[in-house]
C-alpha cells in the first residue's frame, strides 16, 4: 500500500517505513499527520471524496540542508554587481502507518 501526500507545493509517493526530506516544517510534537491525495491499495485507488477519513502518520527523524545556491546579477556599465547564495532546510519525516478508513 502507497500513498501520495501534498506538502510544501509538492506531491510525494510514501510508503509505510519510508523516510522522506519534505519543505521545513515547525511541528508542535513528533507525531505529523497529513491528508492524502490518492491511496493505492493493490488494485484499489481511492481519491477524491473516498478519502474523507484517510490518513498519513509520520513522525520527524531529523533536519536536513539541501545542495549551496549561488547566484550572481549584474547591470552593465553601472557598475552594480550583486552575489547572493541560498539553502534550502528540510525535515526528515519517517512514515508510520497509512489508513484508509
Amino acid at each position: 500500500m502507497y500513498a501520495v501526500i501534498a506538502t510544501g507545493g509538492k506531491q510525494h509517493r510514501v510508503a509505510e517505513g519510508e523516510r522522506l526530506d519534505v519543505e521545513r516544517l515547525t511541528p508542535d510534537g513528533d507525531e505529523l499527520s497529513f491528508t492524502p491525495v490518492m491511496v493505492v491499495d493493490g488494485e484499489d485507488v481511492v481519491t477524491g471524496e473516498g478519502l474523507s477519513g484517510a490518513r498519513v502518520t509520520a513522525r520527524v527523524v531529523g533536519e536536513a540542508k539541501g545542495p549551496k545556491i549561488r547566484g550572481f546579477t549584474y547591470r552593465p556599465k553601472a557598475r552594480t554587481r550583486r552575489r547572493w547564495g541560498h539553502r534550502q532546510k528540510y525535515t526528515t519525516i519517517e512514515v508510520t502507518g497509512i489508513s484508509r478508513s
